[in-house]
């Protein structure tokens, strides 16, 4: 049983939501996330809605990169 599971919230700044997704730090900071803590990001469904907008060019360019557009 995972930390999702367990009932982890949202580690974004000024929201409490419910996480649904955990992500690498790294990659939700350099999406323009304001996140606390450290190790893994645990992201609620609005949050991870906006990280996947913010990194759709670059997950097109990385799938481009492995030819499976």
């Amino acid at each position: 049983m995972g930390k999702i599971e367990k009932g982890s919230r949202c580690t974004v700044r000024g929201c409490g939501g419910e996480a649904v997704r955990s992500l690498s730090m790294d990659k939700v900071k350099s999406a323009g996330l304001s996140v606390e803590g450290s190790g893994r990001a645990y992201l609620c469904e609005a949050h991870y809605k906006e990280y996947k907008k913010k990194t759709r060019a670059d997950r097109k360019l990385e799938r481009a990169r492995w030819g499976g557009i």
